[in-house]
């Protein structure tokens, strides 16, 4: 429901870009099991993608040490978002936490949605892993020592420019890699034998990817400059040449991109409905060493308890008063503070 709600269907992005990638841009038939592959025989990655899983990328303190959950586990985790989701739709509006204040992420304030926009899933990881990131091993991004200072969190002041908002909230984008998390949880990937075509629901982003061999040219882009090419059965993109924007604020300090941040992400089809998604991040400035994240995208979108349907536009902007009512929220707040 809440993609339906979120903005005009793009009927119109198949058909550019088929006419972009020109007519090559179909599935091949392929026996039942099998991964698909193209016409001209690579593997075939097209279609809507989600992610969508209730394991967190950083391990929780309340498994370290494992990797892995049991099956029972990760079964009662799922089920408890099931009922989660169930009482959160059935409870009124404005219901109180047991401190007596009202639950704002679960039933909505200023500044934040209600349960009934979000679109987490109710699906663990299915190999049980307590984290997406499998390296390091104890499933912690590898900070430096003053990675994070000055960091504030996510909904807090002060707002004294439209720089104190996130790049997200001004609708500029979370950053790379996009771990396929949240509402507008879904990519579509599009794919010819030259370029392969990754359009982000979430901030309707597109990365345009060559596949032809091409040299990185320097030029400075917001989600990096990519470049393809097929080892075997994965296709490997590397994207360099991010921006430099520490005094942005962004929502999570390891999204932050530097000069120095390189991003492969690798795409391998495993069956009819799976993509093994494997993405490494480097970047000296912020982190001690390389880290690696790994998860399943699938086509099955109700397997995962997210809506289905294709691709819904995230309109950011279009009647977005937000910025300017934060600012003159805090500013009504510091007059009545005086």
């Amino acid at each position: 429901m809440q993609r339906l709600m979120s903005g005009l269907p793009l009927v119109v992005a198949p058909l550019m870009f088929a006419a972009l990638l020109g007519a090559g841009a179909v599935h091949a038939q392929s026996p039942a099991g099998d991964a698909p592959r193209t016409p001209w025989g690579d593997p075939d990655l097209q279609g809507v993608w989600v992610g969508s899983t209730l394991t967190p990328l950083e391990r929780p303190e309340r498994f370290e040490g494992r990797e892995f959950l049991s099956a029972e586990e990760m079964a009662a985790l799922e089920q408890g978002a099931v009922d989660r989701n169930i009482s959160l739709y059935e409870r009124p509006a404005e219901t109180t936490t047991a401190g007596g204040s009202v639950d704002w992420r679960d039933d909505g304030t200023p500044g934040f949605y209600n349960n009934f926009w979000l679109d987490n899933g109710t699906a663990w990881e299915p190999s049980g892993r307590t984290s997406l990131i499998v390296d390091p091993p104890d499933g912690r991004i590898p900070y430096t020592a003053n990675a994070e200072d000055g960091y504030r969190p996510h909904g807090s002041g002060p707002w004294d420019s439209y720089l104190d908002l996130d790049t997200g909230e001004r609708c500029l984008g979370d950053g790379l890699p996009q771990i396929w998390l949240g509402y507008n949880p879904n990519h579509q990937i599009f794919q010819t034998a030259e370029h392969v075509v990754i359009v982000h629901e979430m901030f309707n982003q597109r990365r345009i990817i060559p596949l032809d061999g091409r040299p990185h040219v320097d030029i400075t882009q917001w989600n990096g400059e990519p470049r393809g090419r097929w080892e075997g059965e994965t296709l490997v993109v590397e994207s360099r040449d991010f921006p430099d924007r520490p005094h942005d604020r962004w929502i999570n300090t390891w999204r932050i991109p530097t000069s120095r941040l390189h991003l492969e992400e690798r795409y391998t089809r495993v069956d009819a409905v799976t993509i093994d998604y494997v993405a490494t991040i480097t970047d000296p400035t912020k982190f001690t060493r390389p880290w690696t994240v790994r998860m399943p995208l699938s086509q099955d979108q109700a397997e995962r308890g997210v809506a289905a349907g294709d691709l819904f536009e995230f309109a950011c902007h279009e009647g977005n008063y937000a910025v300017a009512n934060v600012l003159r929220g805090a500013r009504a707040q510091d007059d009545a503070e005086q």
